[in-house]
Parts: structure tokens; C-alpha cells; sequence
């Protein structure tokens, strides 16, 4: 298991030498949204009867947060060993597929995790956040980490330059978040639009997270797990097997 530490330790060095720019910075992000949202429709959107708005969109701005900097972490990590060329060295290395594949994914996810710990804590300093199951917050938190870490390593591995990552983020990753419920209730749209929300896992995960804070979400918290859960064990095999196969990597 060396390998697999060394690998996991240099991942995890990756965004800690930087951690102004990968947890600060989306930190900063998140508080101003918090801040401007919050100002603003205050007083003109009431979701749950007793969760202020701005008490509703701290649990969703950590976990939109969360994803994006968990898929960040992983399709950057990837695009740029492959850009660079030292990608040789880790496939070179006496790493299994599997070993390859947790070390990108446990960094990710504590990458993804810290900021959305970081969006909370900062949070916190404005009102009080109220916590009704700390379990169900980190299963959220860790599956849909672990999700986007995949959907990273999907992208930069298809990717064969930046570009292409971006192009990913903006037209898939971006507008699924932002769909999901972090500003809004579905409960406030069409019901047409209601329809759409529930085929996006991005809803699932976000009102599931939500549910730890509050006790109360768009639907039942065991749907929203059971989907996650399912996303989280799909993606992997379709992950692994793609690392396995050697797809643009070795091949």
C-alpha cells in the first residue's frame, strides 16, 4: 500500500501548498452569494415556516461548494498530468487500478469536504446554524464528493486538454448545481420544471444534505439516499473500469 499513501499524500499536497486558492477562495465565493441572495430576498422568499432564507441557503451553498471543488480537484489533477506528460510515472508505478483510482478519490473528497466544511463554519459567524442529524450531513457530504470526484476523473480523462474540462464544468457541472434546489425549494416551480428537478441527482443530494440541518426537504430523505447511493456505486464502476481499460491513459 505505499503507493497508494504516496500517491494519496502528493494528491492531498496538490491543493494544500495552494489552499488560498483551492479552499479559501471558493470559502469567499460562497459567503458572498450567502450574503448577496440573503440581502435581498430576505424578506420575500419563506421556504420552511421556521428556517429563515438565510438559514436555508447556507446548507445549499456549502454542498453546491463541496461538488464543484470535489470535481475541480480530481479532472484538474488528471488533465494536468496528462498535459505535462508525468502521467507516465504513475502508470509506470507498481499501483494497482484500484489504488489509482481511491487515492484521486480520497483526495477529492477531502478537498470537496473541507470547503464545504469551511462555507458552514464561516457561515456560522452570522447567525446560528442549527443541526438536527450530523449523519445524515456527512453522508451527504461524502457521497456526493464522492460522485463529482468520479465525474472529475471521467472528464479528465476524456479531456485531452484544459479547454475541454472547462466545457465540462460550464455546460454540465454549473448548470446542474444551480438546478438542484441550492436557491429555491422545487416546491416553488411549475410542476413541469418539478418533473425536471427530480430526474437531476445534484436535487437529491442537495435536499438530502439540506434534511440534516433541518429535519424537513423536498422529499423524503431515504429516496434522496438510496438515489446518491446508487449515482455514487455507478459511477465507480464505470470509473474503474475506465481506468482499468486504459482509456486515454495507456492507450
Amino acid at each position: 500500500m505505499t503507493g497508494f499513501y504516496t500517491l494519496l499524500y502528493k494528491e492531498l499536497l496538490r491543493f494544500w501548498r495552494v489552499v488560498f486558492q483551492t479552499v479559501a477562495a471558493p470559502i469567499l465565493t460562497a459567503l458572498l452569494y450567502l450574503l448577496i441572495f440573503s440581502h435581498v430576498l430576505m424578506d420575500r422568499v419563506t421556504v420552511y415556516s421556521e428556517v429563515s432564507y438565510t438559514e436555508f441557503l447556507i446548507p445549499g451553498l456549502a454542498m453546491m461548494s463541496l461538488l464543484q471543488n470535489a470535481f475541480a480537484n480530481s479532472s484538474s489533477s488528471i488533465i494536468q498530468s496528462k498535459v505535462t506528460g508525468n502521467i507516465v510515472f504513475l502508470l509506470l508505478a507498481p499501483l494497482s487500478n484500484f489504488q489509482f483510482f481511491l487515492a484521486y478519490l480520497l483526495a477529492s473528497v477531502i478537498r470537496g469536504v473541507s470547503v464545504g466544511l469551511g462555507v458552514v463554519l464561516a457561515s456560522s459567524v452570522f447567525l446560528v446554524i442549527s443541526i438536527f442529524n450530523p449523519l445524515w450531513i456527512l453522508g451527504f457530504a461524502f457521497l456526493g464528493a464522492g460522485i463529482l470526484a468520479c465525474l472529475g476523473l471521467i472528464a479528465g480523462i476524456w479531456a485531452e486538454k484544459f479547454d475541454q474540462v472547462a466545457v465540462f464544468q460550464n455546460f454540465i457541472i454549473m448548470p446542474m448545481t444551480f438546478l438542484s434546489g441550492v436557491f429555491y425549494s422545487i416546491h416553488s416551480l411549475p410542476q413541469f420544471w418539478q418533473e425536471i428537478s427530480r430526474i437531476n441527482p445534484f436535487f437529491y443530494m442537495i435536499d438530502g444534505f439540506r434534511y440534516g440541518f433541518f429535519g424537513e426537504s423536498d422529499v423524503s430523505p431515504m429516496i434522496s439516499l438510496v438515489v446518491v447511493s446508487l449515482v455514487f456505486l455507478f459511477l465507480s464502476f464505470v470509473t474503474f473500469n475506465i481506468i482499468k481499460s486504459g482509456y486515454k491513459l495507456r492507450n
